[in-house]
């Protein structure tokens, strides 16, 4: 993939909260999904716990059948520090490699992480959405900011999430009995389309399929350099 660059990495913690709330705004929760709809990708980061050397996978699968076409991975070093919130500043630039290799350009992408349910509204997944200007849906394991109900145990249960009064994203349950995703749109995909493909992507993991093989490939890469 070609893509411009759309700001310098060499960011201080306190420059990459402004920057953050600039980018913010710049946020579309208008769906703009092609139709019809052929390809998903889902992206993962994994790394050491404490560790700078992070391993990047993109798995690009057909829809609405998943198989996977398409992936790519890269490997770098990341000096920013661990702090709440600022996540995209230590995983997005090589995510980012990664993307540069990939050969199929996707119609959606699903990221291991927050779109807009974040305390500046830019999360991981929104962050990526607004660099390769593509619709973007986080689907994160845990809520980094705001407040649901419980949600009921039967797959495709959901309730919003919201924050200071604001819907910010969903409380998605994807598998019968298992804890739910915090999924919330990213960028250029409107709040039930985010709930929609989470749930049209899930092949029959907590995980949506796409994310998931992201997931497998880049915990592959990260122990096979350790080994």
């Amino acid at each position: 993939m070609i893509f411009p660059d759309l700001h310098s990495w060499a960011l201080t913690p306190k420059q990459a909260i402004a920057l953050q709330r600039d980018l913010g705004a710049r946020i579309i929760l208008v769906n703009h999904l092609p139709k019809p709809l052929n390809t998903v990708a889902g992206v993962d980061v994994s790394y050491r716990r404490h560790g700078t050397t992070f391993h990047a996978a993109i798995v690009v699968l057909s829809f609405p059948d998943l198989q996977i076409i398409d992936q790519a991975s890269a490997v770098a070093e990341s000096s920013f520090p661990y702090i709440p919130g600022l996540l995209s500043f230590r995983e997005l630039p090589v995510l980012l490699e990664a993307f540069r290799k990939l050969q199929t350009v996707p119609d959606l992408v699903l990221a291991d992480g927050q779109g807009i349910a974040h305390p500046r509204r830019l999360g991981l997944a929104s962050h990526l959405g607004i660099w390769l200007d593509l619709p973007t849906i986080g689907c994160a394991k845990s809520r980094l900011v705001g407040e649901a109900e419980e949600v009921a145990d039967e797959r495709g249960s959901s309730l919003p999430l919201f924050d200071r009064g604001d819907v910010i994203g969903w409380v998605l349950r994807t598998r019968t009995g298992v804890k739910p995703l915090y999924v919330s749109p990213g960028h250029l995909v409107d709040f039930s389309t985010a709930s929609r493909m989470t749930l049209a992507c899930g092949g029959g993991y907590r995980l949506p399929e796409p994310t998931r093989q992201a997931h497998l490939l880049s915990n592959r890469l990260r122990l096979e350099e350790s080994n």
